[in-house]
C-alpha cells in the first residue's frame, strides 16, 4: 500500500517536521527572543504615557489645555482681621446665695412676709412684738440706740436717763433703767448732793444747793448722718443732713414714729432697723409665727438677679473681676453680664475637700458670680439654667483665611493652595469663628487660595 504525505505549510510552516513539531534546529537563539519581548513591552509603556499626558493636557501646545489641571472649589482673599476665641461654661441664674438677716430686736414673731417677696425702704422686714423692723439703706450695722443724750447743768457728767432712753455714751443700761433709784436723785437742798451714776458725789460737795436739770446732749457719728439720710430721703425733714443728732433729728423721729404706728418717743433702738445696701428679696424663714426671734428667723438675698458659675479652679484665668461675659437664656437670648465676685476656696464634687479631686476625678470649681447689667432683659424669669460665654484668647490685627483653606502637606504641616495650582506652606495660630490665623512669608493679605469642595 502506497503511503501518501500531504505537506500543509500553513499548518507545519518553515521550521517545523512534517509532524508538526517545531523543528529544532529552526528556533532563533534565546537572547534573541528576549530583547524581542522587552521591545514590545517598552512599546506598550510609551503608548500609554503620550495617552495619560494627552488626557492631563500636559504636553503639546496651547490647544492643548491649561497648565494646570481643573479643580472644583471657590477662592477666598486672605483677609487681616481680630479673632477672638469664646468658651461657654454651664451657670445657674437666681438672686445668689440666701443670708440670716441681723435681726437684733427681742420678743416674739408676729408677722412675716411671703417668700419672694421684696422689701424697700421704709418697708417692714417682720413684726416682733408687734412692732415693726423697718429696712433702710446704708452699710454700716445699727449697733447701739440713736437718740439725744441727757448731761447735767454744771456737772459735765451724765445722769442715769428714764428707761428706754440711751445715756451719755449712747449705750442703754441692760436692764433698760437708770443706774439709780428716784431716791437717790438730786432733788436740791442743803446737805443733799446728786450722785453720780458711779456713786461718787458731783462736784459742788455738800451744802452746795441749787436745783439740777437736764440739758440734751448731740450724739455724733456716721450712724447717725446714715440715719438722718434715710430718714430724709423717707419724707421726714427738719433737721441737717450731718454727724449730729439734734433735736431737729429729734423731732423727725418722732413723726417717723407716728407713721409707724409706735409711740413717738424720739428715740431709735437699735432693733428697730435693719441696713442693707439696697432693696431686699425675702426668704425663707426659718421660724414660725409665735416663735421667740432667732439667729435664723429670716433670710435674704439681693433684688438683683445674678448668675453663678462653678468655674474651674485649673481653667478660670477668665474670672476677672469687671470681665465682660454674654449670658445665654434658656430661650436663646443673649444677655450683657460682668463678673463681679471670685471665691478664693476651691471645692470639688462629692466631698473632695478644698482643691481635692473628688468623686471619680473630678475638678475643683471656685464660684463665680456675673451682675446682670439690664435686669429688665431677663423677663420675669428669676431661676434656671443658661450658659455664660467668655472670651478665652484673642489676637488682633492677623492674617486669617477660612478653616476649610487649610490642606496637609505631604512634607507635613498646613498649606494654601493658590488658583494656578501650586501650595503654599503656612503657620497656623488660634482658630476661632470658623476662621484660622495664619502667617508666613509667602503669605500676604488679598492673595487669593483656594478652598477645595
Amino acid at each position: 500500500m502506497t503511503e501518501t504525505v500531504t505537506h500543509h505549510e500553513g499548518a507545519a510552516g518553515a521550521g517545523r517536521t512534517p509532524d508538526g513539531t517545531a523543528d529544532p534546529a529552526s528556533r532563533p537563539p534565546r537572547g534573541r527572543r528576549r530583547r524581542r519581548t522587552a521591545l514590545v513591552v517598552s512599546a506598550v509603556v510609551v503608548v500609554a504615557a503620550v495617552a495619560a499626558v494627552g488626557a492631563l493636557g500636559l504636553g503639546g501646545g496651547p490647544e492643548e489645555g491649561p497648565a494646570a489641571p481643573p479643580r472644583s472649589g471657590s477662592t477666598v482673599p486672605v483677609t487681616r482681621a481680630t479673632l477672638t476665641e469664646r468658651t461657654s461654661v454651664d451657670g445657674q441664674l437666681g438672686y445668689g446665695a440666701e443670708l440670716p438677716l441681723p435681726v437684733k430686736a427681742t420678743g416674739t414673731v408676729t408677722w412675716l412676709p411671703e417668700p419672694g417677696a421684696f422689701v424697700e425702704r421704709g418697708g417692714e422686714l417682720l413684726r416682733v412684738d408687734d412692732r415693726p423692723v423697718t429696712l433702710l439703706y446704708g452699710t454700716l450695722p445699727m449697733y447701739r440706740p440713736l437718740g439725744l443724750t441727757a448731761q447735767e447743768d454744771g456737772a459735765g457728767g451724765s445722769e442715769a436717763d428714764p428707761p428706754g432712753s440711751p445715756d451719755s455714751s449712747g449705750s442703754p443700761d441692760s436692764s433698760g433703767s437708770s443706774g439709780s433709784s428716784g431716791e437717790d436723785r438730786a432733788k436740791g437742798g442743803a446737805g443733799r448732793t446728786a450722785p453720780t451714776p458711779s456713786g461718787t458725789p458731783a462736784p459742788g460737795g455738800a451744802g452746795a444747793g441749787g436745783n439740777t436739770s437736764r440739758a440734751p446732749r448731740e450724739l455724733r457719728g456716721m450712724d447717725v448722718m446714715q440715719f438722718e439720710t434715710n430718714l430724709a430721703a423717707l419724707g421726714h425733714t427738719g433737721f441737717t443732713v450731718d454727724e449730729r443728732f439734734t433735736s431737729g433729728t429729734e423731732a423727725a423721729v418722732k413723726r417717723w414714729q407716728k407713721s409707724l404706728g409706735i409711740p413717738q418717743t424720739g428715740v431709735v433702738a437699735v432693733g428697730d432697723v435693719i441696713y442693707s445696701p439696697g432693696r431686699v428679696r425675702i426668704g425663707q424663714p426659718g421660724v414660725r409665727l409665735g416663735a421667740a426671734v432667732g439667729e435664723n428667723t429670716l433670710t435674704y438675698t439681693g433684688s438683683s438677679r445674678k448668675v453663678v458659675v462653678n468655674a474651674s479652679a485649673a481653667d478660670a484665668a477668665w474670672a476677672v473681676r469687671g470681665a465682660a461675659v454674654s449670658i445665654g437664656l434658656p430661650d436663646g437670648t443673649p444677655v450683657k453680664g460682668e463678673v463681679t465676685a471670685i471665691g478664693k476656696q476651691a471645692t470639688a464634687p462629692g466631698g473632695g475637700g478644698e482643691g481635692g479631686s473628688g468623686q471619680g476625678g473630678a475638678a475643683a470649681t471656685i464660684p463665680v458670680t456675673v451682675a446682670i447689667k439690664d435686669q429688665k432683659a431677663v423677663g420675669r424669669l428669676e431661676s434656671g439654667p443658661v450658659t455664660v460665654e467668655y472670651v478665652g484668647r484673642e489676637v488682633k490685627d492677623v492674617l486669617t483665611v477660612p478653616v476649610a483653606a487649610l490642606v496637609a502637606l505631604a512634607e507635613g504641616g498646613h498649606g494654601l493652595e493658590t488658583p494656578d495650582g501650586r501650595f503654599v506652606a503656612v503657620k497656623t495660630g488660634l482658630f476661632a469663628d470658623g476662621r484660622v490665623e495664619v502667617s508666613g512669608s509667602a503669605v500676604r493679605e488679598g492673595m487669593k487660595v483656594r478652598i477645595p469642595e
